[in-house]
């Protein structure tokens, strides 16, 4: 099990009525997904996790980073657009953090999750925001640390 930093007291909220807006266009993303579709520039990947309280299947749409430090490793950033909160997919991987699946195309790979921390978090930070700036924003809209997961293929 993973523990994730503190949530923050304050940061970027979605108004409740667009909450269902936002549901809504959920399966957006995984069309986004199929077309090879980019979010900020960044190429897409699907993690599959198990929920951290409901044990039930979870998926979500994510940019990844190349990871300097391994080839066989994807970094993901739980930012949630800078709100004071984790994502869900977050804690997901905290409690299972073996029990991960990313897809990439058409390819599946059972992964491990770590977080990074201390220097290895502020290199992959001051990468992430090199390759897409727009993450450099959610910093100022929330006073959490934004975790940054590393997604390394797990042994076949």
């Amino acid at each position: 099990m993973l523990r994730l930093p503190p949530g923050g007291t304050r940061g970027a909220e979605m108004p409740t009525v667009l909450r269902p807006i936002l549901k809504a266009m959920m399966g957006t993303g995984n069309l986004m997904f199929g077309l090879g579709l980019k979010i900020q520039g960044r190429p897409l990947l699907r993690l599959h996790t198990l929920g951290a309280r409901t044990g039930e299947h979870r998926r979500a749409i994510l940019a990844w980073f190349p990871d300097d430090e391994r080839s066989d490793s994807w970094l993901i950033v739980a930012s949630n657009a800078g709100s004071a909160r984790h994502p869900s997919w977050a804690h997901n991987l905290a409690k299972n953090p073996d029990l991960g699946t990313i897809e990439l195309g058409k390819e599946k790979v059972e992964v491990r999750a770590e977080m990074l921390m201390g220097d290895q978090r502020e290199l992959a930070w001051d990468r992430v925001v090199g390759l897409s700036p727009g993450y450099g924003r959610y910093t100022t809209k929330t006073d959490r640390e934004i975790p940054i997961f590393r997604l390394s293929a797990l042994e076949t």
